[in-house]
């Protein structure tokens, strides 16, 4: 949970590693402030991230974080990204609806990054 107790965050690109290295699960939303689907989104976003409090949810503006954008290589908003223990589980552009986004965050909780996690330790050996 951020400082204010919730768990719906503002991001910026200074933050982004701690957050995601401090936080079992983080949802990502890109978005900027000129897409009309990104601010429908943002209400189905902002409903679900109110269920799962113990998940962050994240906006990232890319028209101000761009260089976060460009290595994440964002070219379509709104864009969901989902990392479970550091690391990228789901990516992908496009707004859906809040059922949609329930079993995302459901399938997220019971993804198990374990042989991933493995699979990234033997290879930085």
């Amino acid at each position: 949970m951020t400082k204010d107790g919730s768990n719906l965050t503002s991001l910026t690109g200074d933050k982004f590693e701690a957050l995601i290295e401090n936080n079992d699960i983080v949802f990502i939303d890109f978005w900027a402030s000129w897409c009309a689907p990104c601010k429908q989104f943002a209400h189905v976003y902002e409903r679900v991230a109110g269920s799962y409090k113990n998940i962050i949810f994240a906006n990232l503006n890319i028209e101000e974080e761009s260089e976060l954008a460009d290595v994440f290589q964002i070219r379509s908003i709104p864009h969901l990204m989902v990392f479970k223990q550091g690391i990228a589980i789901y990516s992908e552009a496009g707004s859906m609806p809040e059922s949609t986004l329930k079993e995302l965050v459901e399938q997220a909780l019971v993804a198990d990054v374990s042989e991933i996690k493995a699979q990234l330790k033997e290879e930085n050996k």
